[in-house]
């Protein structure tokens, strides 16, 4: 019998502990590597039509992913560069070009992070060198000469700036396609140029590339969070009825008045903070609730989703809830003594629906 009643007590402890409390998930970015693997071509800034100066590229990059915003990554790409003539006589040129980028994330530095978003627009800058060799084809080219040609192995410096955007596959992978230009001295063509002031011009050629960018190790971190959740109070059990006594008057038990509560959830939108009209009725039936009970006082507790945003970003916006809601009740006469603000951001999750905790809960009591 007493180890029965010890299995019945465990199973009431359960029980309770489970209606005061579920669980849910917080996921937050975690730096990692990443690699990318990309095919495309060049095209080489000159005299020939546009058709005949593209050549086969590709390019291997490894990269570090050190907050959602920025990056820093090595990229070696390289293959065949290509010059030409008014005519459209072509000659060609094969090249290595290691780079140090710089990469920043515009989506994620304007809308914070979201481990769920398909889109990513980054911008890259870099520098590097640019290492050309088997500059084979003849240094006169039908009847052209090369003013500039050289031959061996020759390494320049080179600036890049350019573009890619990722599409989102899975938490893994994502399909990337990058735009970019370099600069280099005026030797990389084979051709020289000055212009009247004995300037020399800057050689260009502009890569486009399409491959895979493939996340390495963890990514993300995923954090349990316990969300209160808001239990009834049971109904106070009768009062017993008096013993009759004799040759008297039962007197009735005592009835004792509960003092009265109410409670209010005024939601927003995202990002909203300011209550709309279609929750403004939810304000006014508390503000006329409390003129009703004078003895009672009110906590305003703002809160937000954790599925947007970042924990920054959705403390102030829970502040902000908060304080307009105490703010249309102070008014409306409401004395600001009764009322106690709280912010609670994105700690705690009232609701297991993500968009329901865009919210602020008002108790009277």
């Amino acid at each position: 019998m007493k180890f029965g009643k010890f299995l019945l007590a465990a199973a009431l402890m359960v029980v309770s502990l489970s209606a005061s409390a579920q669980e849910t998930e917080r996921v937050e970015f975690n730096h990692h590597w990443f690699l990318q693997l990309q095919g495309g071509a060049n095209y080489t800034l000159g005299e020939a039509d546009f058709n005949k100066l593209i050549s086969p590229a590709a390019q291997v990059a490894i990269g570090y992913q050190f907050t959602p915003v920025w990056a820093l990554r090595l990229a070696v790409n390289g293959w065949e560069g290509k010059g030409g003539f008014a005519d459209n006589t072509t000659y060609k040129w094969n090249y290595v070009a290691p780079a140090l980028d710089v990469k920043i994330n515009l989506v994620n530095a304007i809308a914070g992070w979201n481990p769920k978003r398909v889109f990513g627009l980054n911008i890259i800058a870099g520098v590097g060198a640019n290492i050309g060799f088997n500059n084979v084809d003849q240094n006169v080219v039908n009847g052209w000469a090369l003013n500039n040609w050289w031959d061996g192995t020759k390494i320049r410096p080179v600036g890049r700036l350019g573009l890619d955007l990722d599409f989102r596959l899975s938490k893994r992978v994502s399909l990337n396609i990058e735009a970019m230009s370099n600069f280099l001295s005026d030797k990389y063509n084979s051709k020289a140029y000055e212009r009247e002031n004995f300037i020399k011009e800057l050689d260009w050629y502009f890569s486009a590339f399409a491959g895979v960018k493939i996340n390495l190790g963890k990514v993300e971190n995923v954090i349990p969070v316990a969300v209160p959740v808001v239990v009834e109070e049971p109904a106070p059990a009768p009062a017993p009825a008096p013993k009759p006594v004799v040759k008297e008057t039962p007197k009735p038990a005592p009835v004792v008045k509960k003092a009265p509560e109410m409670q209010t959830e005024i939601f927003y939108a995202i990002r909203e903070t300011v209550v709309t009209d279609a929750e403004k009725g939810k304000v006014n039936n508390l503000i006329n609730f409390l003129k009703a009970n004078p003895e009672t006082k009110v906590t305003v507790t703002g809160y937000a989703d954790a599925g947007t945003g970042n924990p920054k970003v959705n403390m102030k916006y829970s502040q902000q809830r908060a304080d307009n809601v105490a703010k249309a009740l102070t008014a409306a006469g409401i004395d600001a003594a009764r009322i106690t603000v709280d912010a609670k951001g994105d700690t705690v999750q009232p609701y297991s629906e993500n968009d329901k905790n865009r919210v602020t809960i008002a108790i009277a009591k």
